[in-house]
């Protein structure tokens, strides 16, 4: 049974809370690498602290997934798991920020922040899944293209101002340096206004949303009553995957573990080629911090100008890989750009991939699901984003040994420290990893499921 047309306003209500949620994320993207390395993090390990939200994600999404499948109450089916992410992420991203303000050791401070960050990102990922699976379960096919671009739309506009916030309440004068150790007040200030968006987002989905009931769910789904009372679990689910799952997965794996370098290594490596600046606390690479919220800035708006192009390609793959190809150019030409404005190009550019990213893996998944299962296989498919970036965040600190540049010596406050130069190779890795993506994308049958 079809289900019912939705006008754009109703598919628009099912998605505004990502609006906030992705200002969260966004928010976390281009401050933590920055925060760390204000509390006093060495910058070889910075990509260890990006172990936490893919793993907090790879456990949380499969999870909330399975969990929300089976979950029916007044308040809806994944409603409940919404609105719980949403709470803690307010009071993450007010604690967050202030992890140098409580005269704490470095030690200290570096632990406090690394359990902030974990909650945060386990938050955001409770928050952010159900709206995914509520288009899944709300949208029929015919719109769910539609559905899922207004989804991206509004994701790509809440990293937009996610990205600029600090830049913005440093254009209005709040201070972007602080006292050695402690953050500065224009991130803690984005951190903040960012909580009071995401709640209020969240809200508006929640009243103006109303999810179906079991019984509808059923008839529109096509499930029977025999398969409501099946209980399968999600290493069964997993075992018995489609083909494109794990096709569109090795495509992922190359995709997100590309940037997550770029998150973790972008203020490092522009603060150093443009700025020539190496000292986390210099007033040059908080300018750069800042610039990389411009940076990621201008990439969502390539993301959404790029996201109005992809429906035209008549050869879903082409398009898909074309994209990826756009956005390798986009990291590597990072390496020969010394002006902090011709870097718009490279971002734009990295813009097309990510728009790729956001729409097409779900546009060719989704004709291999069924709707018993959707909201796993959702959670499951989340670990093809999370577990590269385990991979990446691992591998990180050889890599960066490897072909990062030479070793210099930094000397503050009378007290010498080493840091290690070229930051901006791992982004020339990350585009790397792109081109290969993009000849991946080719293995992906397109064949719609039986």
């Amino acid at each position: 049974m079809q289900k019912p047309n939705l006008s754009f306003w109703q598919m628009w209500n099912l998605s505004f809370g990502f609006f906030g949620v992705q200002i969260a994320y966004a928010l976390q993207s281009a401050n933590i690498s920055r925060i760390f390395a204000t509390l006093g993090a060495d910058p070889h390990t910075l990509s260890f602290f990006w172990i936490l939200p893919p793993l907090m994600g790879m456990i949380v999404q499969p999870i909330v997934g399975s969990m929300s499948d089976k979950t029916w109450c007044k308040w809806g089916r994944r409603k409940p798991y919404l609105y719980i992410g949403a709470i803690v992420a307010i009071i993450v991203m007010a604690l967050l920020p202030n992890s140098g303000s409580f005269d704490m050791t470095v030690k200290a401070a570096l632990a406090f922040g690394t359990i902030m960050l974990m909650l945060l990102d386990t938050s955001i990922n409770m928050a952010m899944q159900p709206f995914k699976m509520m288009v899944g379960d709300m949208v029929n096919e015919e719109q769910k293209t539609k559905a899922y671009s207004i989804q991206s739309l509004l994701c790509n506009a809440g990293s937009l101002v996610g990205y600029l916030f600090p830049y913005i309440f440093t254009f209005f004068g709040v201070a972007n340096i602080a006292p050695e150790g402690q953050i500065p007040p224009s991130v803690t200030w984005s951190f903040y206004i960012g909580a009071l968006i995401l709640i209020l987002c969240v809200l508006y989905t929640g009243f103006t949303v109303k999810e179906m009931n079991p019984e509808e769910y059923a008839r529109f789904h096509g499930i029977k009553e025999e398969e409501k009372e099946e209980k399968t679990n999600l290493v069964h689910l997993l075992l018995h995957a489609p083909k494109a799952f794990w096709q569109i997965g090795l495509v992922q794996f190359f995709c997100w573990f590309a940037f997550l370098y770029m998150w973790n290594n972008t203020t490092g490596g522009i603060a150093e080629t443009v700025w020539g600046a190496l000292d986390p606390k210099s007033e040059g690479f908080q300018e750069a911090g800042n610039w990389t919220g411009v940076l990621f800035a201008v990439q969502a708006i390539g993301s959404i100008l790029w996201a109005m192009v992809l429906p035209m390609f008549k050869n879903v793959k082409v398009g898909y890989s074309l994209s990826l190809v756009l956005g390798a150019a986009g990291f590597i030409s990072t390496y020969f750009i010394h002006d902090q404005y011709m870097l718009f190009v490279s971002f734009i550019l990295i813009g097309c991939a990510w728009a790729a990213m956001l729409a097409m893996p779900f546009a060719l998944l989704t004709n291999s699901l069924s709707g018993k299962s959707m909201g796993s296989y959702l959670g499951l498919f989340n670990c093809t984003i999370c577990l590269p970036q385990i991979v990446a965040a691992l591998v990180g600190g050889f890599l960066f040994k490897t072909f990062g540049g030479e070793k210099v010596e930094l000397i503050s406050n009378g007290v010498a420290t080493e840091v290690q130069s070229g930051q901006i190779m791992m982004l020339v890795i990350a585009g790397v990893s792109l081109l290969l993506a993009a000849v991946a994308v080719f293995g992906i049958s397109t064949r719609k499921a039986k």
